[in-house]
């Protein structure tokens, strides 16, 4: 594997605060890894660095390739040893270094749970763990799962709709949604009506004649301007090609309807 250019070698420098842009496949994980292992290098202790991702495959790749060469430098001959850390640093590697670099491995083993490699979620987890009080959230809560979502979400309507009393304009609007939509997509046009991790639903934006008019023409791709005048004139606009297929069509069509008639 090339060794980081310059440009990333500043880049991973600790002892400067770096915001690095780049497209993917470019070696930001790489960098990123370089600037940890710097720190560590540098005398900070492996269970003081947060790393934080947006994925957790992205965590789990950092932290392996992390681990992967901590390994390396345990094991490597003095002089490749040597190599390795002048790439990373872009300096010869002291003694100090050098004996620093091998020991990280077993220190980063020793740490309970391992380097805090972890997602932006996790991470706010586990604050709001330690501190639930403060956060004003149930000091033992627990994260839903999407599947778990889904199935409550599924279960509170179907009992809403089975033994809430409904009022009569409910009553009404539940039977005309239920006349529109097959039995088996029921629960899925009601599901259209709520609101999703925050987003309003169409029960929220379209609660006016404005709104339920304006969900009808984002769905029937109806601009909002046009009106029922200007879509049957846009429908009834002379086309030259269809034009001759009525005429054809009418001419048989009075042909077929005369000799019935008669």
């Amino acid at each position: 594997m090339a060794g980081p250019t310059e440009e990333q070698r500043r880049a991973a420098d600790p002892g400067v605060s770096a915001w690095v842009s780049a497209s993917a496949g470019s070696g930001k994980t790489r960098l990123l890894i370089d600037r940890v292992l710097r720190l560590m290098l540098a005398g900070t202790e492996p269970g003081r660095i947060l790393c934080l991702t947006f994925t957790r495959a992205a965590a789990a790749e950092m932290a392996t390739r992390l681990a992967r060469r901590l390994g390396q430098w345990a094991t490597l001959g003095e002089q490749d040893l040597a190599r390795d850390l002048a790439e990373l640093t872009g300096e010869a590697p002291s003694t100090e270094a050098m004996r620093r670099a091998r020991a990280l491995f077993a220190a980063v083993l020793d740490l309970p749970g391992g380097m805090k490699i972890e997602t932006i979620h996790a991470f706010a987890q586990g604050l709001l763990r330690r501190f639930p009080i403060e956060a004003g959230v149930a000091p033992r809560f627990a994260l839903i799962e999407e599947a778990e979502a889904a199935a409550l979400l599924a279960s509170a309507r179907e009992a809403a709709l089975a033994q809430a009393p409904l009022s009569e304009k409910g009553a009404r609007a539940v039977a005309r949604l239920a006349a529109l939509a097959p039995p088996e997509r029921l629960g899925e046009a009601i599901r259209s009506l709520l609101p999703v991790r925050g987003k309003p639903g169409l029960a929220a934006t379209g609660n006016s004649a404005e709104g339920v008019a304006a969900a009808q023409r984002r769905v029937l791709g109806v601009g909002l301007e046009e009106d029922a005048e200007t879509i049957l004139r846009e429908a009834c606009r002379p086309d030259p090609v269809r034009e001759t297929d009525l005429v054809r069509l009418a001419a048989l069509w009075i042909e077929v309807g005369g000799d019935a008639h008669e």
